[in-house]
């Protein structure tokens, strides 16, 4: 019988990997952010998120505590120099507004990761073997939280093992992540390391989801192709086409398995972080998806935003945040607009990527009449639907402060 793990017990079993191997290489690492917040028109922040995108803007527009404890300890290190380690990962979430109880209806506890690698294997070509479950291989835009590239999986592989100057993986997996439901088998092959260009590299993925043994499930696929160019404008441009078939429509997870073949799905991903000066950075993004559906659930989504950055001093920073979200459906055209500024307390220094930020923030958005019909049936009580913190009003904005760290 399978049980959630308390908020108390997940951090105790991540702490105890620390006991038995204290002699040993010992990193910890981690990830926090919380804060408190409101709704002009209730007593408790309601975030913006357009039905149907898998994405919002993060700033000003988070209604939870979230954190992650990881702890990884070198049990070993052999004579030929290659290492075996082990690595656990304690995340907790806590909706606003309710108890920081981190269970039940309102937030979670869970083991994100827990896996043993044996990496800088000779017989590998410095290549890494692992197992267990584990962050793998994560592509992610920063300013929308999206990971429109992530293989994170329950499974086993062989990561960026060298052959001729590129580096070669395959993995896998049978769960995406411990909230998924069913065991799904998915092979996840990877090559990178092409030198397209002076600064540029270029990697292709491949994604397989066997057929499931059960009725009505379907096997599919998704193809990946990433450029990533260092170096530009003082910052880093990454361009990702993404193309799926049946559940590989998840375009980097595992799709609906009830999918066939008629359904297909399309991505661009372009964002571009940038340091243009010590004291002004950001980050830009453009995402465009399109989606075929046999049942007539067509739809094209479009997100444009970006978050500049300005250091007045080397501890105090302006940040602002503008994002749009469009969806082409056959109920409509849904769009939801989103503005964020925020005065940030800074200590480390002036850079964008620079944490903690201790922020007070403002935040307005205004959507249409489609998104609010789509949020009145996908997503009732949210901030967009007639029955959500802001009424029949198709506009609203929230304040408050929050922290943000990671070491």
């Amino acid at each position: 019988m399978k049980k959630n793990l308390t908020a108390l017990g997940v951090a105790t079993a991540v702490a105890a990997m620390a006991l038995p191997l204290s002699g040993h290489a010992l990193e910890f690492t981690g990830y926090m952010r919380s804060g408190v917040g409101e709704s002009v028109n209730s007593d408790s922040q309601s975030c913006f998120q357009l039905p149907g995108a898998p994405t919002k803007y993060r700033l000003g527009n988070e209604c939870e505590q979230y954190g992650e404890l990881d702890l990884r300890h070198d049990l070993y290190t052999f004579a030929d120099g290659s290492v075996l380690s082990v690595e656990g990962m304690a995340a907790l979430y806590n909706q606003y507004n309710h108890t920081p109880k981190f269970t039940g209806d309102h937030g979670w506890a869970r083991m994100v990761q827990a896996y043993a690698e044996w990496s800088k294997v000779p017989a590998l070509n410095n290549g890494s073997f692992w197992a267990g479950r584990r962050f793998y291989k994560r592509n992610d835009i920063h300013i929308s939280d999206f990971y429109y590239w992530n293989q994170s999986a329950t499974g086993a592989g062989v990561e960026d093992m060298e052959i001729g100057g590129l580096k070669y993986s395959y993995a896998f997996s049978r769960k995406d992540s411990v909230f998924q439901k069913d065991y799904v088998n998915r092979h996840d092959f990877n090559v990178g390391g092409f030198d397209s260009n002076p600064g540029g590299e270029l990697e292709f993925g491949l994604s397989y989801i066997d057929k499931p043994s059960r009725d009505d499930a379907n096997s599919g696929w998704a193809l990946t192709v990433q450029h990533v160019q260092s170096d530009f404008l003082g910052g880093k441009n990454t361009l990702a086409l993404q193309y799926g078939e049946g559940p590989g429509t998840g375009l980097g997870y595992t799709g609906d398995v009830t999918l066939d073949e008629s359904a297909k799905s399309w991505r661009v991903v372009e964002y571009f972080d940038w340091q243009l000066t010590p004291r002004f950075g950001g980050q830009f993004q453009v995402v465009y998806q399109k989606d075929k559906r046999a049942d007539g659930g067509d739809q094209d989504w479009w997100s444009v935003g970006a978050r500049p950055v300005y250091a007045f001093s080397e501890q105090f920073k302006l940040v602002a945040e503008v994002g749009h979200d469009q969806i082409d459906a056959t109920d409509g055209t849904r769009k939801l607009s989103k503005f964020t500024v925020a005065p940030t307390w800074s200590p480390a220094g002036p850079g964008f990527w620079a944490r903690p930020e201790f922020r007070l923030y403002y935040t307005y958005a205004s959507w249409n009449d489609a998104a609010q019909r789509a949020a009145n049936l996908m997503a009732e009580g949210s901030a967009l639907s007639d029955t959500g913190a802001f009424g029949n009003a198709q506009h609203g904005s929230n304040f408050g402060v929050q922290v943000e760290h990671w070491w």
